[in-house]
C-alpha cells in the first residue's frame, strides 16, 4: 500500500513506525528537517522536506497514486491538514484523512460536507481521549474498556494486583464450560510480552488480563479481578487543556462535584466562562500541599491530563497514596506507559495510540468496523463484518487454521451475541471481534476478504 503521512510530529512519527512494520510503501512530509531526521532513524520511510500544502511537494511524494493520505500535523495546524488532504484527494489519492481540533466539524451535517469535499475521515484525538476517559469513569474497575455494537460485547481489561482472586489459577478457571459462556479471556500482557492464553495458562500477579464478555458476564468477570466498580460522585481533574475541559463539560450533569486544577491563570479565566458547574482552581498539582489543601482524599476519581506525562504520572501516584480509588493519566511518552502502570496508575490514555487505531483501519479490509491499539500491549482488537463466501465462513473455527497469534473472542449476529468457541460457525454479515498480535494482522485480514 502506498501511504503518505503529512506531518512528522509525535503522531506522524508513531504512525510511521507502526506502519513501516507492515511493509507499506511509506513517505512522510514535513517542513522541519530535524523531525524528518528523527523519523528516518526509527522507521523505514522516504522523507520529503517541504510544506504539505505545496502542490509540488505533494506531487514529489506521489499523491497522484497514493492509496492513503494521512494529514497529522500538530493540532494548531488544522488548516494545513484540511488543505493538504483536499489537494491530495483532487490529485488522485484514494483515501484521505485529516487531524482536526474543531468540534464543530464533527457535527453530522458538517461531517457530510467534508465527505462531499473528499475527506474520508476527520479525527480529533483530544475529543476521542475525553470519551475514553468518561467511559473509564463509568467502569472504574477496569484499566481499559471498549463496547462493540452498543454493548452487545465488551472488552474488559484489568490488572491482577496483590490479592486478586485469579492469581495462580489457570485459564480454565475463567472459562465457563456451559454451551453458551458469558466471557472469554483472550490475552495476557506480562513482562513486556503479550500472550494468547491456552487452557493451562496460569495467571500471575501484575498480569494485565484482556477479556471479551457479554453484558451479562461483566460483573462476574470483574469479581476475578478483586476490584469493585466505584460510583464516581466527586471528580478531580488536573490540567485544563482541551481534554480536561471536555471531560468536565461532559460529566457536569452526571457527577455531583468536579474540581479542576490548572496552572495558567489566563486559561482558568477561560474555563470559568465555559464550565458552569465545575470549580476551577489556579495552582500547580505537582505540589503535594496543594492536593492536600484541596482535599484530594475526599474524591472518588482523579484524572491528570496536563501536557507533561511526568506530571500526570506523579500526581496520580500522589492521589492514589492519599486514598483516591481511581486514577487516570494521559501519558504521551509511550515508553512511560508501563512505568505508569507499575507505579499504580489505574488507567493510561495515549493520543498516539488513539489516533493509530482510527487510521490503521484504512490499511485493512473495508469490512473492519473498528480497531483499537491497546495500552500495555502491542496487540490490537478488531471488529469485522463478515463478507459472504469469505474464508472465515467455510468451517468451524477449530478447522479453519486461524493464526495462533490471534483469537476470535466473540460474534454478534443480529440482536444476539456469542462468545466464540472451537465449534462456533461464523456466518455472512456477522460482526466478529478478534484480538490479534501485530504478526497476525495480515493473516487475519485474509479470512474476512
Amino acid at each position: 500500500m502506498k501511504i503518505i503521512i503529512a506531518g512528522a510530529g509525535d503522531v506522524g512519527s508513531h504512525l510511521a513506525k507502526m506502519l513501516s512494520n507492515e511493509y507499506h510503501d511509506l513517505t512522510i512530509i514535513d517542513n522541519d528537517e530535524g523531525r524528518l531526521g528523527r523519523v528516518s532513524e526509527s522507521s523505514d520511510v522516504i522523507t520529503i522536506f517541504g510544506s504539505p500544502t505545496s502542490i509540488t511537494t505533494l506531487s514529489q511524494a506521489g499523491a497522484a497514486y497514493a492509496d492513503l493520505f494521512i494529514a497529522v500535523s500538530p493540532a494548531q495546524e488544522q488548516d494545513v491538514n484540511i488543505i493538504s488532504s483536499l489537494l491530495a484527494k483532487k490529485m488522485g489519492s484514494t483515501r484521505v484523512t485529516a487531524r482536526i481540533n474543531n468540534d464543530e466539524y464533527l457535527q453530522n451535517d458538517n461531517k457530510i460536507l467534508f465527505t462531499e469535499m473528499g475527506i474520508d475521515l476527520l479525527f480529533y484525538p483530544e475529543k476521542i481521549a475525553s470519551h475514553e476517559i468518561t467511559d473509564l469513569l463509568k467502569q472504574t474497575g477496569t484499566s481499559e474498556f471498549m463496547d462493540f455494537s452498543a454493548g452487545k460485547l465488551q472488552l474488559i481489561v484489568f490488572r491482577l494486583d496483590d490479592g486478586a482472586p485469579l492469581i495462580d489459577k489457570v485459564l480454565g478457571d475463567l472459562t465457563i464450560s456451559s454451551e453458551e459462556p458469558l466471557y472469554r479471556a483472550v490475552a495476557i500482557a506480562r513482562d513486556g510480552q503479550t500472550l494468547i492464553p491456552r487452557r493451562n495458562t496460569r495467571f500471575k500477579e501484575h498480569d494485565l488480563v484482556f477479556v471479551i464478555s457479554k453484558r451479562a458476564g461483566v460483573q462476574e468477570v470483574m469479581s476475578y479481578s478483586g476490584k469493585d466498580n466505584i460510583n464516581v460522585r466527586k471528580l478531580m481533574i488536573v490540567g485544563g487543556g482541551r481534554i480536561g475541559e471536555m471531560v468536565a463539560k461532559k460529566l457536569e450533569n452526571s457527577v455531583d462535584y468536579i474540581k479542576l486544577i490548572e496552572l495558567k491563570k489566563e486559561r482558568c479565566e477561560i474555563l470559568n466562562e465555559r464550565l458552569s458547574k465545575t470549580l476551577v482552581i489556579n495552582g500547580d498539582a505537582r505540589n503535594t500541599d496543594l492536593l492536600i489543601e484541596e482535599d484530594v482524599n475526599d474524591f472518588d476519581a482523579f484524572v491528570a491530563v496536563t501536557s507533561s506525562s511526568e506530571t500526570n504520572i506523579l500526581s496520580c501516584v500522589m492521589a492514589k497514596k492519599m486514598g483516591v480509588a481511581k486514577t487516570i493519566a494521559e501519558v504521551e511518552n509511550i515508553d512511560y506507559i508501563k512505568l505508569a502502570e507499575s507505579m499504580g496508575v489505574d488507567a493510561v490514555i495515549n493520543k498516539k495510540l488513539i489516533t493509530a487505531s482510527r487510521i490503521f483501519r484504512f490499511t485493512l479490509s473495508n469490512k473492519v468496523q473498528s480497531i483499537k491499539c491497546l495500552n500495555g500491549s502491542d496487540a490490537e482488537v478488531l471488529e469485522f463484518i463478515v463478507n459472504p463466501n469469505s474464508l472465515i465462513t467455510r468451517d468451524k473455527i477449530r478447522n479453519l487454521g486461524f493464526p495462533k497469534d490471534a483469537i476470535i473472542g466473540g460474534v454478534i449476529r443480529g440482536n444476539h451475541s456469542y462468545i466464540a468457541l472451537g465449534d462456533t460457525e461464523i456466518k455472512a454479515y456477522d460482526r466478529v471481534v478478534v484480538f490479534a498480535l501485530p504478526s497476525a494482522l495480515k493473516k487475519v485480514n485474509k479470512f474476512f476478504l
